[in-house]
């Protein structure tokens, strides 16, 4: 049986959820975080990296691709680090064997050029050549990490798009999902009232287009 809600974002647009996630006062917009290619879509639940600086002697960089399931989204935490990368061509052509839905990093990947050929969707706020080797360390797995300003928690829904990123915290994820499709429904009703002939601020106001976002107590 598959994940109602996941399939519910991947309906969505992140401009839909983002619009649910102020109305509700979630602060989930992984902000500076964009797609290595605007085509990419990502929807998953997910599983989780926080990196730091390495020691003496330098820890791994991570061999947790083997225990990522399909359909998750891997979030890796480097601190929003561009100087060194945390994930490269292996990292995708294995996660994209497995059958992973994605990857998110707050911080630089390589290596971009293997993503957009077998269409894998990074998610970054970066890309460079400069390994991460013996420049960071994995600190913890499964850990809540912060993704461009928003916390992430594992298992938490991600959906992402041209537009960039966002996260949908667990114990909410119905209540902006169901904010977000009240939002994407109204506003397909205003495109289609400006098609039979009403102005846009006719049918803005008619279905209360300037309300949509505002906070809700």
């Amino acid at each position: 049986m598959g994940d109602k809600n996941v399939e519910r974002a991947a309906r969505l647009d992140t401009t839909s959820i983002s619009d649910a996630l102020d109305r509700l006062g979630i602060a989930g917009q992984c902000l500076n975080i964009k797609p290595l290619d605007p085509g990419f879509r990502m929807t998953g639940r997910a599983f989780t990296i926080l990196y730091g600086p390495a020691g003496q002697p330098p820890g791994t960089v991570g061999d947790y691709i083997d225990d990522v399931e399909t359909g998750r989204v891997v979030v890796l935490d480097n601190g929003g680090r561009e100087n060194a990368t945390v994930w490269g061509d292996i990292l995708t052509f294995v996660a994209h064997q497995r059958g992973v839905a994605g990857t998110v990093i707050d911080g630089a990947c390589r290596d971009t050029a293997l993503s957009r050929e077998l269409g894998y969707p990074i998610f970054s706020r970066s890309y460079s050549m400069r390994t991460g080797k013996d420049r960071v360390q994995v600190e913890a797995v499964n850990s809540p990490v912060n993704i461009g300003d928003a916390r992430v928690h594992p298992g938490d829904l991600l959906r992402g798009d041209a537009d960039g990123v966002l996260v949908i915290p667990l114990a909410h994820e119905d209540t902006v999902l169901s904010a977000a499709e009240e939002i994407d429904a109204i506003e397909q009703q205003i495109r289609a009232a400006i098609k039979d002939g009403k102005t846009l601020a006719e049918a803005r106001r008619q279905l209360g287009y300037h309300q949509l976002q505002t906070r809700r107590k």
